[in-house]
């Protein structure tokens, strides 16, 4: 089975010997060229048997090999490596030695017809649902890392996926460094067990929260006062997510703590990819962060609902902008798509 859709179209490209749809199969994804070691080529070219001369390789998403620690890829497009080829007599040849195999030839024509296809196809865009057929689909690491699948979504990327790179070894260090101030495991791990205590939510809107769901529940159990007041923000996110169906009638935001956990899911993974962790380590983390959400959320739903509010709390700042259209559509895909892993999964 091809591990995603990338894989798919190739292959079926590929079985009715159609060039133009193996082109365009990757015209628009991210394509891996294996990282030089020290004192390599910079361009891993060799002698390829199916061709019978000599090839660049490059690897689709879903073909990465198992996470090794020195073993690096870089991202490239089918657009720079048509600019940037370097020799007429090579081939280009993606995912070879396996069954997602595809050797394009690179004279000047066939670039020409890339960079045509690329323009058709265009780049890919985020907000897609990915699912990785050959990663967790089912147990404690699946749900784990299904808390973490909003950021998947937002890059489109596969969600279910514990391997060599979220984006790619540079760019995931430099997230991490970026937005996290982390360089080493020392401080990756900090930074961690920072996000399962939830200490990047505001913790009065989240202390509000915890009492009037403690409330709530209390109330429908023996009849006690109503619920505390909460921010008026929190009231008005609410409020325009009943309006635009996403919460349900009657519905609350019980904790914005899911904020904490999707970063933290997406921690482990930028980790992997910068080799600040190994995958052992890896997986406890994410069931980690699974049993965490457990603790404090019944459902998917309300998982849903706190990621939901605590993003627009941090970005979208009662603005009802941008930011707040594309967590709606991250929270459609992920509450309404069949092969959702929030729709697949149990929580609990």
């Amino acid at each position: 089975m091809p591990p995603t859709d990338t894989e798919r179209r190739l292959c079926e490209a590929t079985a009715r010997g159609d060039v133009d749809g193996q082109v365009a199969a990757v015209a628009g994804e991210d394509l891996y060229l294996a990282a030089p070691q020290p004192g390599q080529d910079p361009l891993p070219v060799y002698d390829d048997p199916v061709t019978g001369g000599r090839c660049i390789p490059v690897l689709t998403r879903g073909m990465l090999p198992p996470w090794q620690p020195q073993q690096f890829f870089d991202r490239v497009s089918l657009e720079e490596l048509a600019q940037d080829w370097p020799n007429d007599k090579w081939r280009l040849a993606i995912n070879p030695g396996t069954p997602c195999a595809a050797y394009l030839a690179a004279v000047p024509q066939a670039r020409a017809g890339w960079l045509r296809l690329r323009a058709q196809v265009g780049v890919r865009p985020g907000g897609l649902l990915v699912t990785h057929f050959g990663g967790p689909l089912h147990g404690p690491v699946a749900q784990g890392l299904a808390c973490g699948a909003p950021l998947a979504v937002h890059h489109s990327v596969p969600w279910n996926e514990l391997g060599t790179a979220f984006l790619d070894h540079a760019a995931d260090a430099r997230t991490l460094h970026e937005q996290w101030s982390v360089t080493d495991p020392a401080g990756w791990q900090q930074r961690l067990d920072q996000l399962l205590a939830g200490q990047f939510v505001p913790a009065d809107t989240e202390q509000a929260l915890r009492a009037r769901a403690a409330a709530d529940a209390e109330k429908e159990n023996q009849g006690a006062a109503d619920a505390p007041e909460l921010p008026e923000l929190v009231a008005r996110y609410e409020e325009r997510f009943h309006t635009d169906g996403l919460l349900p009638a009657g519905g609350r935001v019980v904790s914005v703590l899911a904020l904490d956990l999707v970063h933290a899911v997406n921690l482990v993974r930028w980790g992997l990819g910068a080799r600040l962790c190994a995958p052992p380590q890896a997986e406890q983390a994410v069931q980690r962060v699974g049993a965490r959400a457990r603790e404090v959320y019944g459902s998917w739903a309300e998982f849903a609902a706190g990621y939901l509010l605590g993003r627009m709390l941090a970005f979208d700042h009662g603005w009802f902008g941008p930011q707040y259209a594309e967590a709606a559509h991250l929270h459609r895909v992920l509450t309404q798509d069949p092969s959702s892993p929030w729709q697949v999964l149990p929580f609990a």
